[in-house]
């Protein structure tokens, strides 16, 4: 204040000039700190370009804390989705839905003991399917002959069935009860035996009479049936692995099954015609017609004999084997 008093009171050309001076001086001080603090900074900047790599490092380990504590990065990608199904558009390819009863079926092929088998197979729930299987197999096997016996064997199995496929906590395991509504299946074997052949039947020693137009004598001939149709309605069971009709897009399927079928024991029935001799010489023979004749009456109680052991032997199989591996195709009856 005193300084200003004192500036006040000089004329004004001095007054002026000293102002300016002191302007000046200011300005002269202001440009020096400025550079001063220039040069600071350029230091700063130094110290801050050679502490950088530590500095980086430090804030990229606090980034990365920062991401694995807190929320995911917005910027980053995200998993694409699943391609989309062209049958089902809102479900992905490796989805599996739950198909509604009747929108699906399957149909397929096998070969089995019981024949070559077609069958289709209908979805019910998610859980089960209902199945229907036709088998049939018209096979003749010969003629052949075994030991003087000409013999010719005619395969006829024919039989349809239906199943219900359970699959326990939607697995791939597969439990089927079900039912043979049909059972046609039996085997016919017919044998001539060459005149002269020797048999042995139940202990007893017998020969084929050779042909005597004197006597009217014909060799001995005999067919036999194989029944496997004790129950023509017959109860199955059967378990297997693999979907008859897949909870998926897939439309190939390969499932297999085991289990048997309460056919009940097969029978046997034999018939015999023409002439049995119980020498080799043929002067003991008799026709099989001529109930009255002690050959034909011990031949036949021979027969009857093997008879009842063969019998007793097929009652202990009451059961007829289901064995089988499928091909099957599926598709959609609608759209689920």
């Amino acid at each position: 204040m005193r300084f200003w008093k004192r500036l006040r009171g000089l004329p004004a050309f001095p007054s002026i000039a000293i102002t300016g001076a002191v302007l000046m001086t200011a300005l002269l001080c202001h440009g020096a700190s400025g550079q001063s603090a220039g040069a600071g900074s350029d230091r700063a900047s130094a110290v801050s370009f050679e502490d950088q790599g530590e500095s980086s490092s430090l804030a990229a380990t606090a980034g990365f804390e920062r991401r694995a504590s807190g929320p995911a990065d917005p910027g980053l990608p995200s998993a694409p989705e699943p391609a989309a199904n062209p049958d089902h558009p809102a479900v992905p390819w490796a989805a599996v839905w739950n198909q509604p009863r009747f929108s699906r079926m399957s149909i397929g092929a096998d070969f089995s003991p019981l024949g070559i088998g077609l069958k289709g197979a209908i979805v019910l729930n998610r859980l089960s399917d209902l199945r229907v299987t036709g088998n049939f197999l018209p096979l003749n096997v010969g003629p052949f002959e075994i030991e003087g016996f000409k013999t010719d064997v005619n395969i006829h199995m024919v039989s349809a069935s239906a199943s219900l496929d359970v699959y326990p906590y939607n697995s791939v395991v597969r439990i089927s009860p079900g039912l043979m509504f049909y059972n046609g299946n039996q085997v016919t074997v017919t044998a001539d035996i060459l005149p002269g052949t020797n048999f042995t039947l139940n202990g007893h020693n017998y020969w084929s009479a050779s042909a005597n137009a004197a006597t009217g004598a014909t060799p001995l001939s005999g067919s036999g049936v194989l029944g496997l149709d004790t129950h023509k309605v017959a109860p199955t069971v059967s378990f297997g692995f693999g979907r008859f009709i897949p909870r998926s897009n897939r439309h190939w399927s390969f499932p297999s099954e085991f289990g048997v079928a309460w056919t009940g024991a097969p029978t046997a029935d034999i018939s015999t015609s023409g002439w049995v001799c119980l020498d080799q010489a043929q002067t003991q023979c008799s026709n099989l017609s001529d109930a009255s004749n002690p050959v034909t009456a011990q031949f036949n109680s021979s027969l009857q004999s093997a008879l009842t052991k063969w019998r007793s032997a097929l009652a202990k199989v009451p059961v007829f084997p289901i064995v089988s591996s499928s091909v099957v195709y599926s598709f959609n009856l609608r759209q689920p």
